[in-house]
């Protein structure tokens, strides 16, 4: 990194803790922190929430006023030197007269990536990029993965015993002990859902398990988690907790009619029904994120069984992979984490950047079936 300092990463790492706190505000815009640091002192700080309007660095620069002057401004995203719902922070830097910006990273953009760098320098402003590169690569890797690839990233959680099986099964016929993990790992399951758009089930888990799939995590959030049910033959059943709680925040996708007679019925309590493309009994997935990524959804967040993992998996669209394994054995097959068609192309890769750590008494895998920068 040319012409970082020692103290840039301490810093950034403040501008970073700003951008965390847009988490489920920012969206559908990447989330943003700015600190204005004068004299070895923060002058402001900062960071973005969608319907606030105003970017991070605006913000900041506003908070600081004339204390901005000879400062150093930190972000970890490049500003934007285009106009939209907003002027170009860039302008905005400049007429600050901010001598040095150090930013993590460029946009993810393709069309855009570098240019506001460029603009800076013109101007006579010292440009660093790349101190907290890796953190600011995760906090907006869900961006990443929509403005780049036009779909929305999708992480497969599972919940899962040392021997690979969803659920533990029972002695008694038709009883099924209803948390494999941990207290712990359950609610950091909520934050995963907090920091989602959306999360996608398949009707088999609705019937199997009547979950409600909310964000139950407390945390304020813009808009509603997307409640997404995969149900070619629109089985749901009216009486179902997802229904009774719809209040168009959950979506289905079927083979059928969305005017069918279940169709009215389910719109009728507040259920979208949207017809998908498929084969003659599956809906295909991928059919699915498109749409999803045409309605904004930058995040999806799978909860469902081995039939949808498989699907998933054995047409490569998963990125990211969050296992949860509790410290217990079935010794049998119950429901394994994904079931594979005969035939379907092998979804068999080395996970990328894995990271194993301690949820509680359980244990927390997380890797990447690609790298969301560069895979598409």
């Amino acid at each position: 990194m040319k012409n970082a300092k020692p103290s840039d990463e301490r810093w950034m790492e403040k501008a970073l803790s700003q951008a965390r706190l847009g988490e489920a505000l920012a969206h559908p815009n990447p989330m943003v922190g700015a600190v204005v640091v004068r004299d070895g002192r923060v002058a402001a700080e900062a960071f973005h929430t969608y319907d606030g309007l105003r970017h991070a660095e605006i913000l900041a620069i506003e908070q600081a006023g004339s204390r901005a002057r000879g400062s150093t401004l930190y972000l970890n995203l490049e500003p934007c030197c285009h106009a939209g719902r907003t002027g170009p922070c860039t302008e905005a830097i400049i007429a600050s007269g901010i001598r040095r910006v150090v930013a993590s990273m460029p946009d993810p953009n393709p069309l855009v990536s570098g240019k506001g760098f460029r603009r800076l320098r013109r101007a006579g402003i010292e440009v660093v990029i790349g101190p907290g590169a890796e953190e600011a690569l995760r906090l907006n890797e869900s961006f990443a993965m929509w403005i780049r690839g036009h779909r929305p990233m999708v992480t497969l959680k599972a919940a899962s015993t040392l021997d690979g099986q969803l659920a533990l099964g029972s002695a008694r016929p038709r009883v099924r002990e209803r948390w494999i993990t941990s207290e712990v790992s359950r609610a950091r399951v909520q934050r995963l859902r907090h920091a989602s758009d959306a999360i996608l089930t398949g009707i088999g888990t609705i019937l199997a398990d009547d979950p409600l799939l909310t964000d139950r995590s407390g945390l304020p959030r813009r808009s509603p988690l997307l409640r997404v049910v995969l149900d070619s033959r629109l089985r749901l059943p009216l009486d179902s907790r997802i229904v009774r709680t719809a209040r168009e925040d959950v979506l289905v996708f079927t083979l059928r009619s969305a005017q069918s007679p279940a169709a009215r019925r389910l719109a009728q309590r507040g259920v979208r029904v949207e017809r998908v493309a498929g084969s003659a009994a599956h809906i295909d997935p991928a059919a699915v994120l498109a749409r999803l990524g045409q309605l904004g959804i930058l995040s999806v967040l799978v909860e469902a069984g081995a039939r949808i993992n498989g699907a998933l998996l054995a047409r490569g669209l998963v990125d990211k992979l969050m296992l949860f394994y509790a410290p217990r054995i079935v010794g049998h097959e119950t429901v394994p984490l994904a079931r594979i068609a005969p035939g379907a192309a092998n979804p068999l890769a080395a996970l990328k950047r894995v990271q194993v750590e301690h949820s509680g008494p359980d244990l927390l895998v997380e890797g990447y079936l690609r790298d969301v920068y560069r895979d598409r």
